[in-house]
Order: structure tokens, then C-alpha cells, then sequence
């Protein structure tokens, strides 16, 4: 009997453990609960803010749920690659959920890819990303002066002050020089190198504490200009106004792309625009060199 009194308290351990382990899940569901709420929270406390992007730049679904994720990221790799096929864009799907939930974990509210096909073969391409910071300023302006003061600190960073439509701003250009490693290894003075660039632009909310902060990233530096350009005709459109309805389009017709992160992420229209050249800040691509 003992050997049975024995089993007997065993299964009610084993019983015990059970419940606990329920327990814990139910509290790792709460948890996951909780974190949505508040992401959910902090997203309807920003500002509204609005901004145009051009034909040719593809947003990832930053804003999709995690059981809404592995559709939205189908859908934008059939986007991405319209002339691919079913194979093609299985393939890819998960692949491009993953990068979506690395910036949406990231605390991006926007991002995207940008393809456009050139004259002849080949394409040019970049990233452009936003993120709205927390931060305790109370004058746009201030703000803008102390991010200007804090970039300028840096030798390398090409800093400076703009007057978009929407306010006062920072552009922060920076170049970098990469070696590539090859096998077999190559002495490092026949290595080869890639240039890439970046543009980065801080505009303090006039409407609340926060910062948004666009970055476009490239390799194709062949086409750097060309980006500064449609960087700067991004930000003319910035808003931090209640965006308008837009009209019904015509019966026949199509609508534009429309895309929101959420209660309190940012309006984002489709269309084509076009900058003036020489409205940017924009050296030449040629990396400086730390001494």
C-alpha cells in the first residue's frame, strides 16, 4: 500500500505541476494582452501627422497584427514582384513577415522598400523609414536647435537646418565606405568597396512632445541625387494636421494607395512627386575619412 500511497501523491504533483503550467500560460497570454494594449495606447497618443510618398516606394505592413501578418506580407510581395509567379512569392512571404516584424519591434511606424526600373537593365533602390520619439521639448524650434548642435558635434556628419512647410527641421547626411570580403581573401588595398548613404531628417512635432524622423538609406549612390531629391519632395508634404477624406474615386476608376499604422500612426498617400534639383542638401558621394 505504501508503494501505491506513494504513486498516488506522485500523480498529485504531477497534477499540481500541471496546473501551474496552465497557470503560467494563461498569465504569458495576459502578458501578450497587455503589451497590445499599450502598444495600442501609445500609438493613439501621437500627434496625427501625414506625408506623401512617391510611385515606386512599397511599404511593408509595420501595422498588421501578428496573426494578421503572414497575409498582409503575401499580399506585399505580390506587389513587390508583380511579374513573379506563385513559387516566387511563397517563397519570399515569410522572409519579408519576419523583416516586417523586425521594424514594426523596432518601433518604426512606417516602412518601405524602394524599387524603381531604370532605362536601361537593372533598377535603383533605397529604404525609407519613420519613427515618432518621445521627447520633452515644448518649442519646435528649440528642438530642431538642439538636435542641429548635437549632430554638428560629429566631424563626419554633414548636419543641417531646413524650413520645411510643416516647420523647422534637421537633415543629417552621412556616407560610409565598405569593404567587401572575398574569398579567396584580397590584400585590403584591392579590396573591393561600396559606398552607401544615408539621409536623415528630424522634425519636432509642433503639436506634441515628439520627434519624427525620416531616414532613407541607398547603395545605388550612382543615383544619389535623384534620392536627395525625392527625400526633400517627401518631406514638403509632411503634415501634422487631421488628415482630409479623400475623394470616392470615379466608378471605372482607382483609388490611390492608403495605408495607417494604427490610431495615431501616419497617413500615407501614394503619388508621384517631384523635387527641384538643388533643393537638397547634398554632397558629394565621396566618404569622408575619420583621421
Amino acid at each position: 500500500m505504501s508503494d501505491l500511497d506513494g504513486r498516488t501523491e506522485t500523480m498529485s504533483d504531477l497534477d499540481v505541476r500541471t496546473e501551474t503550467m496552465s497557470d503560467l500560460e494563461g498569465l504569458t497570454e495576459t502578458m501578450s494582452d497587455l503589451d497590445r494594449l499599450i502598444g495600442e495606447r501609445v500609438a493613439r497618443t501621437v500627434p496625427p501627422i501625414t506625408f506623401v510618398v512617391p510611385e515606386g516606394i512599397h511599404a511593408l505592413p509595420v501595422d498588421a497584427s501578428a496573426e494578421e501578418r503572414g497575409s498582409a506580407a503575401a499580399d506585399f510581395v505580390r506587389e513587390l514582384y508583380p511579374g513573379g509567379d506563385d513559387t516566387l512569392w511563397e517563397s519570399a512571404a515569410p522572409y519579408y513577415a519576419q523583416v516586417t516584424a523586425a521594424m514594426a519591434t523596432a518601433g518604426l511606424a512606417f516602412s518601405a522598400l524602394g524599387i524603381f526600373g531604370l532605362d536601361g537593365p537593372g533598377v535603383a533602390h533605397c529604404s525609407l523609414t519613420a519613427a515618432f520619439l518621445k521627447t520633452d521639448h515644448r518649442d519646435p524650434d528649440v528642438a530642431a536647435q538642439g538636435t542641429l548642435a548635437t549632430l554638428t558635434s560629429d566631424p563626419l556628419n554633414d548636419a543641417r537646418w531646413l524650413d520645411l512647410p510643416c516647420g523647422p527641421a534637421v537633415s543629417c547626411v552621412t556616407l560610409r565606405e565598405l569593404a567587401l570580403d572575398l574569398e579567396p581573401p584580397q590584400p585590403a588595398e584591392e579590396q573591393p568597396k561600396l559606398i552607401t548613404g544615408q539621409i536623415q531628417v528630424h522634425i519636432p512635432f509642433p503639436t506634441g512632445p515628439y520627434m519624427a524622423v525620416f531616414t532613407l538609406d541607398t547603395a545605388s549612390m550612382e543615383y544619389w541625387g535623384e534620392f536627395c531629391d525625392m527625400i526633400m519632395a517627401i518631406l514638403q508634404t509632411v503634415s501634422f494636421s487631421d488628415p482630409e477624406p479623400e475623394p470616392e474615386p470615379e466608378k471605372g476608376g482607382t483609388a490611390g494607395e492608403d495605408g495607417t499604422a494604427g490610431d495615431g500612426g501616419p497617413h500615407v498617400r501614394g503619388a508621384s512627386v517631384v523635387a527641384p534639383s538643388g533643393t537638397v542638401p547634398c554632397p558629394a558621394a565621396t566618404p569622408p575619412s575619420r583621421q
